[in-house]
């Protein structure tokens, strides 16, 4: 196989580590507030958690980083994680749990393919909340290339969905 061959379309990303500095504070974000369930835990360090059962969406650990500090701004690392929901009935419940948590957004952007609601977590770690257009109603060029943009998503609109 050529080196410069495009990678198989099935793969897909497993699952994203994160460093935190509390592990609790962390489960009680994507657990209490999100909604995820703990698949395992390795005491006060570590907590695989998941949606459906799966092995784990994330991994959460204290290892390098209990009671650290988030990166500076302006350094290299995790610009954020992105969290797909199924529908957009799903999208605003995870709104309405955030909103309720009190956790305050950092934006809301329709990018066209996709509506993305983005805050950050307990350890500043950028979180993306989303969910994917069918890929019929996707903003395409006169010559048929993808065509994403970026406007004001309407909260309001979102939060009305059942």
């Amino acid at each position: 196989m050529p080196a410069n061959s495009a990678i198989h379309p099935g793969v897909r990303i497993g699952h994203v580590h994160l460093k935190v500095a509390d592990l609790e504070r962390a489960l009680k974000f994507y657990c209490g507030v999100l909604g995820f369930d703990v698949q395992q835990k390795f005491g006060a360090q570590a907590a695989f958690i998941s949606a459906g059962g799966y092995h784990h969406h994330i991994g959460l650990n204290t290892w390098e980083s209990k009671g650290g500090s988030p990166p500076s701004p302006g350094t290299t690392g995790l610009y954020h994680i992105a969290i797909l929901y199924p529908t957009r009935a799903l999208l605003a419940d995870a709104l309405r749990r955030v909103l309720a948590a009190g956790i305050e957004l950092d934006g809301a952007a329709d990018h066209g393919v996709s509506e993305a609601i983005y805050l950050r977590d307990p350890d500043d770690n950028g979180v993306e909340l989303y969910r994917d257009r069918p890929e019929s109603e996707w903003p395409r060029s006169a010559g048929g290339e993808l065509a994403m943009f970026t406007r004001a998503l309407d909260l309001d609109a979102l939060l009305k969905e059942q």
